[in-house]
């Protein structure tokens, strides 16, 4: 069956989008028919587990037999870790790890805003790290510093180093590289000049730190409204809809294909009904 890609959403800024991202990457690679298991190390928030309750709630109520992941906790059913760095904690995300990597297909992991010895620990294994980063320089303050004259960049900020430090400790180990995407989020549809800026900025970041730029996605309705049924873009078909479906819907579904595309991880693409928007 092969080793498991780990997949590591992560930004140590919060509301970012990691969840935001993590939940609709996670059923665009069900959709693609892949081997799915999840990873929630937010554990005050536990944006993902909720999702994932909601859409077995909705499922079961509507008759629907959407995919679901396989959800690995960290702890006893229903109870999480009270301390993310504690030496039971860790011990804990090193053997539920160890065992889910040997199932193959995909661990996807969600970590939070912020930094502790867990969200660390995901990082120095992951195959890939995707960092959502907001249209702003409040985000980008996080992966570089810059001049405040000349807006050029300075230096490589805090989690910068972090993914650094991550890709380090890896290739000492013999594990192998790191591959980090830096994905652009709730792009504007209008490229304004502050955007430019910033763009010129992460590029030359880029060149400097050793990331991928991705083609990111779109600020659109569509990604949050479906989110209480605990559905997504990904989701969407003639008989999955819970709202009624418009072209931005498949334009949205499309964008998440495009995701999957973008960042290496697609696959051969199941035959699925299309999608048409009401008339």
């Amino acid at each position: 069956m092969g080793q498991a890609r780990v997949i590591v959403v992560g930004n140590e800024k919060g509301g970012a989008g990691k969840s935001t991202l993590a939940i609709h990457l996670m059923t665009a690679l069900l959709h693609e028919q892949a081997r799915v298991a999840v990873i929630d190390l937010d554990l005050r928030q536990q944006s993902l587990a909720r999702f994932l309750q909601s859409r077995r709630t909705w499922c079961a109520s509507n008759g629907a037999g959407l995919p679901m992941p396989l959800e690995i906790e960290l702890g006893e059913a229903g109870q999480r870790p009270a301390n993310v760095d504690d030496k039971a904690t860790l011990a804990a995300f090193e053997r539920v790890m160890g065992e889910a990597r040997g199932q193959g297909g995909f661990i996807l992991i969600d970590t939070p805003g912020g930094d502790n010895a867990l969200s660390r620990a995901a990082h120095g294994l992951a195959d890939i790290i995707v960092t959502p980063m907001n249209d702003s320089f409040v985000d980008f303050d996080l992966l570089g510093q810059v001049d405040p004259l000349t807006l050029n960049v300075v230096r490589p900020s805090l989690y910068a180093e972090t993914v650094w430090n991550s890709r380090k400790a890896k290739a000492v180990a013999g594990g192998g590289s790191i591959d980090w995407i830096v994905m652009p989020n709730r792009l504007a549809p209008v490229r304004a000049r502050n955007r430019q800026r910033l763009e010129e900025r992460v590029q030359a970041l880029a060149r400097r730190v050793g990331f991928r730029i991705g083609a990111g996605l779109r600020e659109r309705v569509i990604y949050r409204e479906l989110h209480p049924f605990g559905l997504t873009a990904a989701d969407l078909s003639s008989g999955v809809r819970p709202v009624p479906i418009s072209l931005s819907h498949i334009a949205a579904r499309q964008e998440l294909r495009m995701l999957v595309v973008d960042l290496g991880l697609a696959m051969q693409p199941p035959a699925a009904e299309p999608v048409r928007a009401a008339s």
